[in-house]
């Protein structure tokens, strides 16, 4: 009789478990997937007498900015080398920051860089899985988007600065996720303009990166880098090997524009005028200064404008194709050079384009267009 009472008790004690798991599920489900991701913060609290008006400014920018900073999290999978089963574990963090009221973040690349899955967590703590829209490795960039139901913050795409007008000495605020600490806010200056750094892709630089004194660590990547109005002019990003206080940020004009392309089309836009090129070492292989032509594609305006690629003759012997030395009075020595001038053209408009021909140099005026690489 004892045993029969455990057992019932067992049996009980499972069919109440299975109900109520899946209650939870049905809850989660239902109830839960309506509510969604929110960023909805209170008004600001009244801040004390005696501040100065530099620490009212600071206080003011991070109690508006930080509720659209985000904590990104990569999330992997891994094989377990003994049983050969698959797990998730979070490879790596980062941050970002809302773009916009659909629900769009932006991030750097690097940071979602190998993510089998991307989760974000927003300020109330709670974390959503987010969808990878598109990415830009040759300027650190990636787009996400959460399902955002409510929020009633300001998106940072609706004030961004014009990065063209920041000035050495500004005062630039980092605010992110360094080591883990979310929401962190950092302190300091715009040191410098212009500054030119390698990007995770071989052999391309981000230019016109702002640098900045402002503490930036693991973690700061794809936060984002303000003005003393608040407004965005650039995404913490690098920072200089072994050095304290150097920080890089690629300026906000450059996101607006690769931000806005993938948000329309999922990739960005990459100008041109038909016509793919030899790698570098190539060209430097047999003593060329600039870009050889690998071919000219059909009626590209590169074509139209008579420009010839690589060949051979009827003996088998290569002729080497156009070598482009300059492209709008900027002179041209590897891609890097000429995938940079043509990320500040747009399509439609024209392009002066110096190039050498057995020996003699030559210019044509060429029409630019969207290319595909």
């Amino acid at each position: 009789m004892q045993g029969n009472s455990i057992l019932r008790f067992i049996y009980k004690f499972v069919v109440a478990a299975f109900a109520l798991f899946a209650f939870s599920v049905i809850y989660k489900h239902f109830v839960s997937s309506e509510k969604g991701p929110n960023i909805v913060v209170s008004d600001t609290v009244d801040l004390p007498k005696g501040l100065l008006e530099y620490e009212r400014n600071t206080i003011s920018v991070f109690q508006n900015a930080s509720p659209s900073v985000v904590f990104v999290h990569n999330v992997q999978q891994r094989r377990n080398f003994f049983s050969f089963n698959v797990t998730e574990v979070q490879a790596g963090t980062g941050s970002g920051f809302l773009w916009d009221r659909d629900g769009h973040i932006v991030t750097n690349f690097h940071v979602v860089q190998g993510a089998s899955r991307v989760a974000v967590t927003l300020i109330d703590g709670n974390t959503y899985n987010a969808a990878i829209v598109g990415v830009e490795p040759r300027k650190d960039l990636a787009v996400l988007k959460i399902d955002l139901k409510k929020t009633n913050v300001v998106p940072f795409g609706d004030k961004v600065a014009n990065s063209a007008e920041v000035q050495v000495g500004q005062k630039a605020l980092a605010i992110g996720n360094p080591y883990g600490l979310d929401h962190t806010l950092t302190i300091g200056n715009v040191s410098a303009l212009g500054r030119s750094m390698s990007s995770i892709v071989e052999g391309i630089t981000i230019r016109d990166m702002i640098q900045t004194d402002a503490a930036i660590n693991p973690g700061n990547s794809g936060g984002p880098l303000l003005d003393s109005q608040g407004r965005l002019i650039g995404m913490n990003t690098l920072i200089l090997r072994d050095s304290t206080g150097i920080g890089f940020a690629v300026p906000s004009n450059t996101i607006k524009r690769i931000v806005d392309q993938i948000i329309r089309f999922g990739r960005s836009v990459q100008s041109g005028i038909g016509v793919s090129i030899f790698e570098d070492r190539i060209a430097r292989s047999i003593g060329v200064n600039g870009v050889i032509v690998r071919e000219v594609y059909d009626d590209s305006p590169a074509q139209k404008a008579g420009m010839r690629g690589t060949s051979r003759d009827q003996y088998g012997r290569i002729i080497v194709g156009d070598i482009i030395v300059s492209i709008d009075g900027e002179p041209i020595a590897n891609y890097d050079d000429m995938y940079n001038a043509f990320d500040e053209l747009n399509p439609g408009e024209s392009v002066e384009v110096v190039f050498l021909r057995d020996g003699e140099e030559r210019t044509e005026s060429i029409d630019v267009v969207v290319v595909t690489d």
